[in-house]
């Protein structure tokens, strides 16, 4: 089965109000109190209208997610909650399927979240259009161009970290279906005077900081740099490291988007080279140094710095210096040559970084734009993005803050303007009368900054262009002049009598009453900084360097183009700027993100309502309410109108078959709801008032909750229906399978019983033909039995028979035998002389001993020591060698089995052989321990970590290191201890932290006494009046008293060269301080198990109770 898709709202589970025309009653209050209310659960976007104000949360949210934006993905815009991602859609919809160019304006004050909203509409766009290797590497290198920029363009102020220090404006280019082709940006006003100057707690821009911090140490030797901050001048100190941002990381980061946008390799090292020039410019001082004419001039204090920038740039080192130290005027045919002072110099020199870095900047945007441009020549379809500074007021403001708020005043025209005319626009599509709707419009302000006569940059231009002294003092007298009158411009040196006594306005400031409210203008720097001038001596300079960027930054520096006209002022190409800017969004349908600081610590989950209510007055966010409910606050299509508001109407429930419009007519008849307060328009509603959408959403909670308790009370009946069938059947099919396992089981009885009663009588069957079987059997047996023994009476008879037979023969044989002897003996006897029987003895003897041996040979038994095997004697006479030859043969094969043990395995044996000849048929416990090797080491403390500072304690080497339980002298209980023995001492440690507790030498051990039973227990005795003697004697128990007591013997033998005393006993006496106290082994049930324990009795006698 499909999943039905659910149909939601922007009015579903809303917090607050999620668009601010239907906040009811409309107030500065209200307003606020419900940006407070949304900001405070997370929720940071809400709608006026179709514009979207984001409040910057200041900390990362979980509502990016690619989750996120398949669900805004093809919705309608008010289908779901408030987000960027709506808008977004909304813009990119508009844009493929209806073929409108859009543009995407964002505005909020520094550290409002302007750039990161960018990089969201950016990025939604990337994740919604096409996809393709060649769309993906558009789309890739349009999100890398965002990394480029800000490292070139942002720096960190007192309200943002990250702040965007010049206007962005990006064009991206879609093909037909909707897929990136490319795009083209569009930089205003970069900030360059930061470059040589930063306000108290800021930074330069990130770029510097990121080379320093990021780079290697080859790149920085060969661009002359050290990675130390403060060995520059146009680096600030105070502020050079910022919480949570990795200046190398973003640096590696930079050095990878310019390669994906892609700057070739030599370009990228160019830039850096560029950059670490003007860092090295900030370090070049100058000193006063008077001529002969009188006239001061300036000299460079350390030239080493400049050779530097000399070797970077391929300048001159001759050029460069005289081009800070002099100043050339031509005029016509005429050339002047004048010296420069310090001040002169230190302006020249600022001015040509600034210079040097803004052009730079625009040469990366140019560069930038080559790489993303789309490539095809078809026709194109436009999203532009705009991202520029907001509405400032600082406590001094200048020419900067000036230009910045102009261009707010003529984005805030633009934005009346054009929501004015979309409002209109959709009442005359939808056929609803359109009223006139009064609302402030500033084009007087714009007029009184813009005009071409007697506006504020006319008269700046005019005065930076006069003949003369022209300092900021004249400039503010011309205004003076011109614009007392206005309205809205306010001096204390006009003729306007009513500022004149207005403490709050300095006499060197005029203020501007703007839409956002009014700023007070610091006069001072206004006239440097429109004539923005770089002296033409190095202009020409840059043009000879042998570096190509800056040679082309510098193309008026070229002789052969030389041109006497005076360059346009910042102020009057700032203002052809917005004009080509406000032309290209009037082009456009334009969307628009508020952006709104909650907070000036850059802290999350902090609301500050007087500092959001300055930027609301400022941004005209009521204002654009106000206009948005002038006519009707609310209007939606007839289909998404029916389907949620039909529950309301029993004709239109559940399903209405006519038009969507008829429907809604006759549910708002039914409701009865004043004509007044609703127009039908061709394809939506039209609702006056929030409060009549407010009573149609209150009906409809209710009459939801009416909905729901009819479909849990049918749920409930179904459910329980379902539930009494499921157990009726269940009872049924139990029913029929009891029945079945009662048939079974009753089968089972009876086919059992049957067979018991066959096999009884197979088994009386069986039994009567095995009776008779047997019978038979025995009556066979009893005939064969006879038959036997029959023939053996026969055999026995003839065997007797035939022996006696063979008797006889053999008599008669042996009689002839030693008749023949005889015979022959007599025949021969004369021939033998009288010796001769004692020679056959002799060779007899011989060769009985021959055969002896040879016998011997073959029956030689194993070469085991333990093999008690040995021929048995076959001669009497051989008696005494047969046993010598055993002995002899024993002791060889003991030694030939001695030869093949090493130097260890013979001091083991020896060790063996001692401890038999000490406790064997003495000690009970000797049989057990014969078979169990002697290791002595049974800690491993070498190897054991736990005990390194008992083996550094120990110098000798350990001959057993062992637990053993000691006994407490006083009350019989066992303690663990680490018993150690080496050459020359005896020790005791503690087993847990390895301190050593006691040390005996040797020499003060006199004896060792153990019981002649199966136990451990053993007591060292030491010399009465010794050092270690002072507590008494040691009482130990061990599981391996036959090797400790062997070692102990053998070693105090090696050292003292005396035996010493072991003594066998189950009583004997030991010394515990000043009492002698006798050690008593008895037979004993023990508590647990085999184990023995010891019990002191009284201050004389100590049991030990052994099983």
């Amino acid at each position: 089965m499909a999943k039905m898709e659910v149909k939601t709202s922007l009015l579903d589970n809303m917090i607050g109000v999620g668009d601010m025309v239907l906040l009811e009653p409309l107030s500065e209050e209200t307003f606020i109190n419900n940006l407070k209310k949304r900001f405070d659960h997370n929720e940071i976007y809400t709608y006026i209208g179709s514009v979207v104000i984001s409040v910057n949360p200041y900390r990362s949210l979980p509502i990016y997610s690619p989750e996120k934006v398949e669900d805004y993905r093809n919705r309608n815009f008010y289908e779901l909650s408030p987000h960027i991602f709506a808008l977004s859609d909304e813009a990119y919809r508009s844009l493929r399927d209806q073929d409108k160019d859009q543009c995407i304006l964002i505005t909020g004050e520094s550290g409002a979240g302007k750039t990161e909203a960018s990089k969201l509409v950016m990025s939604y766009v990337a994740a919604v259009c096409g996809k393709g290797a060649e769309v993906n590497q558009v789309k890739e290198q349009l999100l890398q161009s965002n990394p480029v920029l800000e490292a070139f363009g942002n720096a960190k102020t007192v309200r943002n970290d990250n702040s965007s220090r010049f206007g962005k404006y990006m064009d991206i280019e879609f093909d037909f279906k909707g897929d990136p082709l490319g795009g083209v940006i569009s930089n205003y006003l970069l900030e360059k005077s930061r470059v040589v100057k930063q306000p108290r707690g800021e930074r330069n821009f990130h770029v510097f900081y990121q080379l320093l911090s990021g780079a290697s140490e080859e790149l920085l030797n060969k661009l002359k740099l050290e990675r130390d901050f403060s060995r520059y001048n146009y680096l600030s100190l105070d502020s050079a490291k910022v919480n949570g941002v990795d200046d190398a990381a973003n640096f590696r980061t930079v050095r990878n988007a310019m390669q994906i946008v892609g700057f070739m390799d030599h370009e990228a090292e160019s830039v850096l080279e560029v950059v670490a020039a003007v860092l090295k410019l900030g370090n070049i001082e100058f000193k006063p140094e008077s001529r002969v004419n009188g006239l001061d001039e300036s000299k460079i204090k350390d030239k080493n710095e400049l050779k530097e920038i000399c070797e970077l740039t391929g300048i001159d080192q001759s050029v460069l210096e005289r081009a800070f130290s002099f100043r050339t005027v031509e005029a016509k045919q005429e050339k002047v040559s004048t010296t420069l002072n310090v001040a002169q110099a230190y302006y020249a020199r600022d001015a040509l970084a600034k210079n040097l870095y803004s052009r730079l900047f625009s040469w990366l945007v140019n560069r930038i734009n080559e790489s993303i441009k789309a490539q095809t020549k078809v026709r194109k379809k436009v999203m532009g993005v705009l991202d520029i500074y907001g509405f400032e007021i600082f406590e001094d403001n200048s020419f900067e803050q000036f230009i910045i708020n102009y261009c707010n005043e003529k984005l805030q025209q633009i934005f009346i303007e054009l929501t004015l005319k979309e409002e209109q626009e959709e009442y005359i599509r939808e056929d609803i009368e359109w009223m006139h709707i009064d609302y402030f419009n500033n084009a007087i302000i714009c007029d009184l900054i813009e005009n071409n006569t007697n506006g504020i940059l006319a008269m700046l231009d005019e005065e930076c262009l006069r003949p003369g002294t022209v300092t900021d003092e004249t400039f503010l007298e011309k205004l003076n002049q011109v614009c007392a009158t206005h309205q809205h411009f306010e001096s204390r040196m006009s003729k306007c009598s009513r500022f004149l006594n207005d403490t709050t306005l300095p006499h060197s400031c005029f203020r501007i009453q703007h839409y956002a409210g009014k700023v007070l203008y610091q006069v001072e720097g206004f006239v440097d900084k429109n004539n923005d001038l770089l002296y033409r001596d190095l202009s020409q300079a840059m043009w000879k360097a042998g570096h190509a960027l800056i040679k082309s930054l510098f193309p008026e520096g070229n002789p052969a183009k030389i041109n006497l006209k005076r360059p346009p002022t910042a102020g009057s190409q700032f203002k052809a700027s917005v004009a080509t800017l406000m032309k290209n969004l009037q082009t456009k349908n334009p969307n628009y993100i508020r952006c709104i600081k909650p907070n000036d610590k850059k802290a999350a989950h902090i609301f500050n309502e007087a500092l959001v209510c300055h930027q609301i007055r400022y941004l005209g966010l009521l204002e654009n309410v106000r206009v948005r409910r002038a006519g009707y606050a609310f209007r939606q299509a007839y289909e998404p109108c029916l389907e949620r508001y039909k529950m309301l109407c029993k004709q239109t429930w559940p399903h209405w078959k006519g038009p969507a419009r008829t429907g809604v007519e006759v549910l708002f008849n039914e409701l009865e709801i004043p004509v007044e307060e609703y127009s039908f328009g061709r394809s939506k509603i039209f609702i006056r008032n929030p409060r009549t959408l407010f009573k149609l959403e209150d009906l409809r909670k209710q009459r939801l909750e009416d909905l729901a308790t009819l479909i849990q009370k049918i749920y409930r009946g179904w459910k329980c229906r379902t539930h009494f069938l499921l157990m009726r059947k269940s009872q049924i099919v139990i029913a029929a399978w009891y029945r079945r396992y009662a048939q079974q089981k009753r089968y089972q009885q009876i086919k059992s019983s049957a067979l018991v009663i066959q096999s009884y009588i197979r088994g009386w069957k069986a039994r009567k033909i095995l009776r008779e079987l047997k019978h038979q059997k025995r009556c066979e047996e009893a005939v064969t039995t006879i038959a036997a023994y029959w023939h053996g009476t026969q055999a026995r008879r003839e065997l007797k028979r035939l022996k006696e037979e063979a008797r006889r023969k053999h008599a008669v044989a042996v009689i002839w035998a030693y008749w023949l002897g005889l015979k022959v003996r007599r025949e021969y006897r004369k021939f033998f002389r009288a010796n001769a029987g004692k020679k056959i003895y002799e060779f007899t003897l011989q060769r009985i001993v021959q055969k002896y041996f040879l016998e011997m040979k073959n029956k030689m038994p194993s070469l085991s020591p333990i093999d008690k095997n040995w021929p048995s004697r076959p001669y009497l006479f051989l008696d005494s060698t047969h046993k010598e030859l055993k002995r002899i043969f024993h002791l060889w094969r003991c030694k030939k089995y001695r030869d093949q043990f090493t130097d260890q395995q013979k001091l083991i044996y020896e060790e063996k052989l001692e401890a038999s000849e000490l406790f064997k048929d003495k000690k009970a416990l000797y049989p057990s321990s014969v078979g169990q090797p002697f290791q002595g080491a049974y800690l491993e403390i070498n190897k054991n970590p736990k005990y390194k500072k008992l083996k550094d304690a120990i110098e000798e080497k350990i001959i057993i290191a062992e637990v053993v339980n000691k006994i407490n002298r006083a009350n019989g209980k066992s303690t663990s201890r680490i018993f150690l023995l080496t050459n020359n001492n005896l020790l005791l440690a503690d087993q847990k932290s390895g301190q050593i507790k006691s040390e005996v030498p040797l020499v003060d051990v006199t004896k060792v006494s153990m019981s002649s039973q199966n136990d451990g227990f053993f007591a060292v005795h030491l010399k009465e009046g010794s050092e270690a003697a002072s507590k008494g004697d040691f009482l130990f128990s061990s599981d391996h008293l036959i090797e400790m007591a062997t070692k102990l013997y053998r070693t105090t033998l090696s050292q003292t060269k005396q035996k010493l005393n072991i003594e066998i006993s189950d009583e004997f006496l030991v010394q515990f301080r000043q009492d002698k106290v006798c050690v008593k082994f008895i037979q004993g049930n023990q508590k647990n198990g085999s184990v023995p324990t010891c019990k002191r009795k009284n201050n004389r006698l100590l049991e030990v109770a052994v099983p």
